[in-house]
C-alpha cells in the first residue's frame, strides 16, 4: 500500500522530479535505476523503512514507445482469426444441436483468440531439424480454437469437426487435449486445471536439465503455458513459480488470460486479480508483463496529464471491470468516466459505440505481439508472465458476453448468429445461418487467407500442435547384465530390505555405459530414508547455479552435492513437483526427441493418494519410467502412525489403464521387473510406465529359483515359490510384499502344529492378474462357440488342493480382485482401517494378518469345507492368543 503523506514543498518535488526526467531522457532507465537503488542503500543504513509495493498501476507494462511493431498484414490476420472464432462456434453448435447436451465450450477461446494467433503466427515453432520446437500448453478449454485452426491449416478434416466429442465410432476429436486419444496431435493434457502451469514449469526444468548436462542441447527453446485467472486459485497452478525464479527458466512463459470470470461469476470481484497475480509473480523473481488496454485507449492515456484516468482505473475492481463490459457503452460512460470531470470531459466526443469498442489487451494483436517479443528476447533469465486483460465471450453479444454464465454457453440464438458474422465478416447468408445450425466454413485452398496461415507456419518449421510418437529404443541391459544379476544370486545370510536392493540396481543402471547417463533418479527430499545419499557424490544433484558453498559435511564421503552436470532431480518437499518432474522426465522421448528413465521414489502413501491427477495425466502423456513407491503397506512402518501408512497406493494405482503395478518381495523379483519394465517401455515401446512399492524391512533374499517359468510367471503376477509335501490336509497360501514372509511362516506352522501342508504362491501383482482376468472374459463373452480361454490365476490353481487363503499389507480389496477366478474356496486377510503407531509385530496382530491369523484363517477355511472340526480353529485361537472379541481394526 502506498503511503499518504503531505506534500510539504512542491517545489522542492517538483525538481526532484525534472532531475529524474532529465536521467531518463539523457542517460536511460539503466542510470536511473542505479541512482534510485543507491538512494534506497542509503535510506536503509539508517534504519528508514521504505515504502514498497510489488504493484504498478492498472496499464500496460510496455509503454507506447518501446512496443516492438507486429510486422504481419493486421487485417489478413483480422480475417483469419474471424474464420477460426466463427468455425469454433459452429462446431460447438454443430455438436450439441446433434447430440444435446454434448457439451463444449465457445466463450474460453473466443476471450483468447488473439493470445493464441499471435504466438501462432510469430513465435510458436514447430521442430525442424536439430532445434526440436517450443512446447505449447494450451488451455483445455480453449480446444475448439485449435481444432479450428488445424481445419483451415488443413490438418483435420469436416467429417472431424462435426464429430467433435464423438470419439467411439472413430473420426472423431475429444473433448479437450488428450494425447491419449489424439497421440499425433495433442502434446499435452491440460484441462485438469492448474496440472498444466506446474508440469509446464518442470518441463522447462528438465530442459535446462538436459542441456546443463550435454544430452540435449535446448539452443533457445521456449515453454510455453496458456491458462485462466480463475485457473490460478488452484494451488497446482502457483505452486511452483517460486522454482522457476530460484533456477532461472527464462526458457518459461505463462500467458494468463484474465477474462476477469471463472464458471459461475468474476475471480476477484471485489479487487483485481491482474494486481494479486503481478504481486505474486514479481515476488517470486519472473518478469511481469501486463497487457490491460488495447491501442484504443492510447490517445486518452495521452490527455491524462492529471493522472485522473489512471487514477479511476487503479480504483475500479473486476466485478465494476465486468459490468462495463456486460452492459455497454452508455453504463461504462456514466459509471466509469463520468466520477471525475476531467475524466468525463476526455469521452465527450465519443459515441456510446466508441466507449463500448475501447478494447482491452489480450484483445489487440499490437499489445499481444509487442509483450511475446519481450517476453522471448528481453527476459533477463528470469521466467515471465504475461498478464492479459480480455472479456469472456469475446465476440457473442446478448448471448453471454462478459456475463456471469458465459462459461456455459454452449450455442447462439439465431440473431445473435447474425450480429457474430456480422462483427468478424464472415461471408454466410441469413438463410444458411436461420436453420440453427451454422455451417463451417472454410476458403478455397488457394484463397489468401489459406496461403497467408500456411505461409506463418512454414516461417516457423510447421504445424502445432503435433505430437512425436517414435523415437529410438534403448539398447536396453539383459537380466544377467551387472546391475541385476547380484540381485539374483541371494544375499546368503546378509539381510537387506527390497529399497536397498532397488538402490544398488538403480546404481547398476547408472553405471550402465549405454543407458546409464539416461538414468535419471528423482526424489522428493528424503534420499537419506531411501538410503540413497551415496549417489550425492557418485552423480551430484542438479541444480542450474552449481554448488555455491562449501557444505557442512564435505569432509564425510557421502556429502551433499550440489552441481550443474548433477544427475538427481532432488526437488525438495514437494510430492506434486517431484512428480511434475518425473512426468517431464517420461516424456521426454516425445518432447526431447531423446528418452530418458526417470526412478522417482517416496513414501508410496504419499504418492497415488496426494497425486492422482498427475499420474492420471501421466497416463494420458503415455510416460515412461518408474515410480517407486517406499516404505510400502500399511504395517512396515515402525512407529510413523496413521497419516504414513499405506494400505491402498495399489488400487489407485490399478485405476490408470496404462499402469502396470507391482508388490515384490524379492530382490530377484524386484530385478526381474525392472529390466522388463525397461524392455516393454523403451525396447518394445509399449505406452505404460511401472509402480512398484518396496519396503524397509530387513531380511534375507534367496537365489532366484532355477525353474525356467519363473521369470514369465513373476511377470505375470505369481509364481509357485515352494510346494508343499502331499498330504490328506493341504491349502493354497498367497502373498506379498514383506506378508508373504509372514504366509511362509504361517505354512511351517501349520504343518508343526497342524499337519496342514501348504503350497506357497509369491503374488508379484495382483492387479496384473485381475486385468488377465477381465480380458479372458472379455474374450470368452465375444466369442461363444471357441473353446473358452482360463484366467492366469485358474491356470495356476487349477487342480491344487485345498482352499486359498491370501495375505497382504493392503486392504482387502486388494487381493479380493482376482476372487472371480480362484477356482475353489477363497479367503483374503488385508489392512482395512486407518493405521496406528506401534512395531510391525503389533501392527500386524492388530490389522489380523500375521501368521497367526493366517494360520487361523486356513484353519477355518478347511473346517467351513468339512476337512478338519471347529474346535481345532478354536484351539489354534486359543493357541496363538488371539481375542476372539477383538476390536475390528477398519472400525478402531
Amino acid at each position: 500500500m502506498s503511503l499518504e503523506v503531505q506534500d510539504i514543498d512542491p517545489v522542492e518535488t517538483q525538481e526532484w522530479l525534472d532531475s529524474l526526467n532529465s536521467v531518463l531522457d539523457r542517460e536511460g532507465e539503466d542510470r536511473a535505476h542505479f541512482l534510485l537503488t543507491q538512494l534506497a542503500d542509503r535510506m536503509r543504513r539508517d534504519g528508514t523503512q521504505l515504502p514498497f509495493s510489488l504493484n504498478t498501476p492498472h496499464r500496460n507494462t510496455i509503454p507506447v514507445h518501446r512496443e516492438a511493431r507486429m510486422p504481419g498484414d493486421l487485417f489478413m490476420e483480422r480475417r483469419i482469426r474471424s474464420l477460426i472464432r466463427w468455425n469454433a462456434m459452429a462446431m460447438v453448435m454443430r455438436a450439441n444441436k446433434e447430440n444435446p447436451g454434448i457439451g463444449g465450450h465457445i466463450s474460453s477461446f473466443m476471450s483468447s483468440a488473439t493470445l493464441y494467433d499471435v504466438g501462432f503466427n510469430y513465435f510458436f515453432r514447430a521442430p525442424n531439424g536439430d532445434f526440436e520446437g517450443d512446447l505449447v500448453y494450451i488451455q483445455g478449454h480453449s480446444a475448439p480454437g485449435i481444432y479450428s485452426r488445424a481445419y483451415l491449416e488443413g490438418r483435420l478434416s469436416e467429417e472431424q469437426l462435426n464429430n467433435f466429442r464423438q470419439e467411439v465410432d472413430g473420426n472423431g476429436l475429444s473433448s479437450y487435449p488428450h494425447p491419449w486419444l489424439m497421440p499425433d496431435f495433442w502434446q499435452f493434457p491440460t484441462v485438469s486445471m492448474g496440472l498444466g502451469p506446474i508440469q509446464s514449469i518442470y518441463q522447462a526444468h528438465v530442459m535446462k536439465y538436459l542441456d546443463s548436462r550435454e544430452l540435449k542441447p535446448m539452443h533457445d527453446r521456449k515453454v510455453w503455458c496458456f491458462m485462466g485467472d480463475g485457473e490460478c486459485d488452484e494451488p497446482e497452478s502457483l505452486g511452483a513459480i517460486s522454482l522457476a525464479g530460484r533456477e532461472k527458466l527464462d526458457n518459461l512463459i505463462f500467458v494468463i488470460n484474465c477474462n476477469l470470470q471463472r464458471l459461475d461469476g468474476p475471480v476477484r470481484g471485489n479487487s483485481r486479480v491482474m494486481d494479486e497475480l503481478e504481486g505474486v509473480f514479481r515476488g517470486a523473481g519472473w518478469n511481469v508483463i501486463k497487457v490491460v488496454w488495447g491501442r484504443f485507449w492510447d490517445p486518452l492515456f495521452e490527455q491524462d496529464k492529471k493522472g485522473l484516468l489512471q487514477k479511476r482505473m487503479d480504483e475500479v475492481v473486476d466485478g465494476e471491470y465486468q459490468n462495463y463490459k456486460a452492459n455497454g457503452g452508455a453504463y461504462t460512460r456514466e459509471h466509469f468516466f463520468g466520477k471525475y470531470p476531467e475524466t468525463e470531459e476526455m469521452v465527450k466526443d465519443m459515441s456510446d459505440d466508441d466507449i463500448w469498442r475501447l478494447n482491452r489487451g489480450g484483445h489487440d494483436p499490437y499489445k499481444v505481439y509487442a509483450a511475446y517479443h519481450e517476453a522471448v528476447n528481453n527476459s533477463n533469465g528470469r521466467p515471465t508472465v504475461v498478464l492479459a486483460h480480455t472479456v469472456k465471450g469475446y465476440g457473442i453479444g446478448d448471448d453471454g458476453e462478459a456475463k456471469n454464465d458465459t462459461h456455459s454457453v454452449k450455442s447462439l440464438q439465431a440473431e445473435g448468429l447474425k450480429k457474430f458474422r456480422d462483427r468478424f465478416g464472415i461471408p454466410l447468408t441469413d438463410e444458411q445461418i436461420e436453420s440453427g445450425i451454422p455451417p463451417l466454413y472454410k476458403p478455397e485452398d488457394d484463397s489468401p487467407e489459406l496461403n497467408y496461415l500456411h505461409a506463418t507456419r512454414q516461417k516457423l518449421g510447421g504445424y502445432l500442435p503435433a505430437r512425436r510418437t517414435d523415437f529410438e529404443a534403448l539398447p536396453t541391459p539383459a537380466l544377467d547384465d551387472k546391475a541385476f544379476d547380484a540381485m539374483l544370486k541371494g544375499t546368503g545370510d546378509r539381510e537387506i530390505s527390497t529399497t536397498m536392493a532397488f538402490v544398488r540396481i538403480l546404481t547398476g543402471l547408472t553405471k550402465d555405459k549405454q543407458i546409464g547417463k539416461q538414468i535419471v533418479p528423482i526424489v522428493p527430499d528424503e534420499a537419506r530414508t531411501f538410503g540413497m545419499e551415496g549417489m550425492f557424490r557418485q552423480l551430484g544433484i542438479y541444480t542450474s547455479e552449481g554448488q555455491k558453498y562449501k557444505p557442512e559435511d564435505s569432509d564425510q564421503i557421502m556429502f551433499y552435492r550440489e552441481d550443474k552436470k548433477g544427475q538427481i532431480l532432488e526437488e525438495g518437499i514437494t510430492e506434486a513437483g517431484a512428480m511434475s518432474a518425473w512426468v517431464a522426465a517420461a516424456t521426454s522421448y516425445t518432447n526431447h526427441n531423446y528418452p530418458l528413465v526417470p526412478f522417482y521414489i517416496y513414501y508410496s502413501m504419499f504418492g497415488f493418494q496426494r497425486i492422482g491427477d498427475l499420474a492420471w495425466a501421466a497416463g494420458d502423456l503415455q510416460a515412461r519410467g518408474f515410480l517407486i513407491g517406499g516404505t510400502s503397506g500399511r504395517t512396515p512402518l515402525n512407529g510413523e502412525g496413521l497419516q504414513h501408512q499405506d494400505g491402498h497406493s495399489h488400487l489407485l494405482a490399478s485405476t490408470i489403464p496404462n499402469c502396470r503395478s507391482y508388490d515384490p518381495t524379492y530382490a530377484y523379483e524386484l530385478a526381474v521387473i525392472i529390466q522388463d519394465g525397461l524392455e516393454r517401455m523403451y525396447g518394445k515401446k509399449e505406452n505404460c510406465y511401472y509402480y512398484l512399492t518396496v519396503m524397509n524391512e530387513n531380511y534375507a533374499h534367496a537365489a532366484m529359483p532355477e525353474d525356467d517359468r519363473v521369470r514369465e510367471d513373476i511377470i505375470k503376477g505369481m509364481y509357485l515359490l515352494r510346494e508343499g509335501a502331499k498330504a490328506e490336509k493341504k491349502v493354497q497360501l498367497m502373498g506379498s510384499g514383506v506378508i508373504l514372509r509372514e504366509v511362509e511362516a504361517a505354512a511351517d506352522l501349520l504343518r508343526d502344529d497342524f499337519g496342514v501342508e501348504s503350497d506357497i504362491w509369491s503374488v508379484t501383482s495382483f492387479n496384473e492378474l485381475r486385468r488377465n482376468g477381465l480380458k479372458v472374459d472379455r474374450h470368452n463373452f465375444l466369442h461363444p462357440e471357441d473353446e473358452p480361454q482360463k484366467a492366469f490365476v485358474t491356470e495356476q490353481l487349477s487342480g491344487r488342493q485345498g482352499p486359498v487363503i491370501a495375505s497382504t499389507d493392503y486392504m482387502k480389496l486388494f487381493a479380493d480382485q482376482v476372487s472371480n477366478w480362484v477356482p475353489t474356496d477363497f479367503k483374503v486377510l488385508g489392512t482395512d482401517g486407518f493405521g496406528r503407531s506401534d512395531t510391525r509385530e503389533k501392527l500386524r496382530q492388530f490389522f489380523e494378518i500375521d501368521r497367526y491369523f493366517i494360520t487361523v484363517a486356513a484353519l477355518k477355511s478347511l473346517a467351513d469345507r468339512g476337512e478338519i472340526e471347529p474346535k481345532v480353529v478354536t484351539q489354534a485361537l486359543t493357541k496363538y492368543g488371539i481375542d476372539p472379541e477383538k476390536c475390528d481394526p477398519l472400525y478402531c
